[in-house]
């Protein structure tokens, strides 16, 4: 696939949290690349801040969601297939505060998602890092399942 097809799908992909997830709008959450196997995601520290002047952790679990969210959303595409994608099951690890704005990185683990086709589900646990400059500020792992239609 070509990298303006893939800036295409990101283009997509945040259209789809804005209309979808509206808290995705109001923290500016933005997709930075995509690469068919890695996935990078940002939002700025202005919408998200917290009283300590750090981003709130409601923001660094809600970002680090929709990166899970979004690259099994991405992968359905490439996959031409459709689903209806839930989180079922996460747990984050606080590691640092975030003081600059972080980007959140996930690979994808290369599962089929060719059940979708048959109407079944598919469940992808996926890790995703937060990543200020170049230290590890959060770390994810989330469960999600689809749906298929």
């Amino acid at each position: 696939m070509s990298d303006s097809n893939y800036q295409n799908l990101l283009k997509q992909l945040q259209q789809t949290w804005h209309q979808t997830i509206p808290v995705s709008e109001f923290m500016q959450v933005a997709p930075l690349a995509f690469d068919g196997d890695t996935f990078e995601v940002s939002a700025p520290m202005e919408p998200n801040i917290n009283l300590h002047n750090t981003m709130f952790a409601g923001s660094i679990y809600t970002l680090m969601t929709l990166t899970g969210w979004g690259m099994l959303w991405l992968q359905q595409k490439l996959a031409e297939q459709e689903g209806d994608i839930v989180l079922a099951d996460a747990n984050v690890r606080y590691i640092a505060p975030i003081d600059i704005q972080p980007v959140a990185k996930v690979c994808w683990p290369q599962v089929d998602l060719a059940k979708l086709a048959q109407g079944r589900r598919v469940k992808v646990r996926l890790e995703v890092e937060l990543y200020c400059r170049d230290k590890l500020c959060a770390s994810f792992s989330g469960l999600y399942v689809s749906m298929g239609n």
